[in-house]
């Protein structure tokens, strides 16, 4: 066997280090381009993204590649040199950023967030104030629904935030009427739900709990009746809940009525446009969630949560 030349050995190991050389910056910039986007598409954050080797296009300056998401869903892409992404059927995406880059940007984005949230926690407080409350009313978090009692979801929900006042004495509940134009009983059961919190708030919550219960039985036609039959029994004086429930003409029927009309003006400003939808200390959360959704932004805005 020849011995290799030092000249020709040298060359060897010249172009071995040249490979690796060249393999750790791709490794890089896929590693890059992946923290982009994610940093890009949040919901890319909760799964496996790996990404194909980068190969030429066949135009200066622009590679082709692909990745997976969670081993599966295939996305091709065209990458210029410069850092843009360029996906099928999209924009340009920016996948130049560094991680530290890429952090900053994060953290400036949960800071704008939690000014964000705690802008629309104050003109939220503003508004509920002397509203019924359920719960601790000293709890440091405070769930703000937007509800409707004729929706199925809000039905639902009603369950889940039970257990969580039910389990958390750090958390309280103040429920805001949002009765959408396609639920016809949902109005006259927001406005007669406010008259009897004009007397007593237990009322409020006997009458919430009840439409959610009853839900399926309730029709525009008897709501106020059986609105009336779930007070009998209570504090409520009935004669005066019936001038504001059921008397339009009545300054406390238009009172009550202009009350939801507002509550739903607020729910709108906030960027509410369906229900349930909720504001845990100002941190939005829209639709029917999971009991672990919930607690996860509780955790949140007590400065548990990452």
């Amino acid at each position: 066997m020849k011995k290799l030349s030092f000249v020709a050995l040298l060359a060897l190991m010249t172009l071995g280090s040249l490979s690796a050389c060249a393999q750790s910056v791709d490794d890089v910039r896929k590693e890059r381009i992946i923290e982009n986007l994610k940093y890009q598409f949040p919901q890319l954050r909760e799964y496996e993204v790996t990404m194909q080797e980068l190969v030429d296009s066949g135009v200066p300056g622009l590679q082709r590649g692909s990745f997976l998401i969670a081993g599966q869903q295939e996305q091709d892409f065209l990458v210029t040199d410069a850092g843009e992404l360029y996906l099928v059927a999209a924009g340009p995406v920016d996948v130049s950023r560094t991680a530290a880059e890429i952090a900053a940007l994060m953290e400036e984005e949960q800071a704008a967030a939690a000014a964000e949230a705690q802008a629309r926690q104050a003109e939220l407080d503003a508004f509920i104030a002397g509203q019924p409350v359920r719960g601790n009313p000293d709890a440091p978090v405070t769930i703000i629904e937007f509800s409707d009692f004729q929706c199925p979801y809000c039905q639902r929900a009603a369950g889940t935030v039970e257990r969580l006042i039910d389990e958390r004495a750090d958390v309280r509940l103040v429920y805001l009427h949002f009765p959408l134009n396609n639920h016809p009983w949902a109005r006259p059961a927001a406005i007669a739900s406010i008259c009897a919190a004009r007397q007593n708030d237990d009322a409020f919550w006997m009458l919430h709990d009840a439409y959610f219960a009853s839900q399926r039985q309730l029709t525009p036609g008897n709501v106020l009746e059986k609105s009336r039959e779930f007070l009998a029994g209570t504090d409520v004086d009935l004669g005066a809940w019936s001038v504001c429930a059921e008397d339009a003409s009545s300054e406390a029927y238009r009172e009550a009525d202009a009350e939801v009309t507002a509550a739903m003006r607020l729910g709108q400003q906030l960027g509410v446009t369906g229900t349930p939808a909720f504001f845990v200390n100002g941190v939005f959360l829209s639709g029917a969630q999971p009991y672990e959704t919930f607690v996860e932004a509780i955790e949140q805005v007590q400065g548990g949560g990452e």
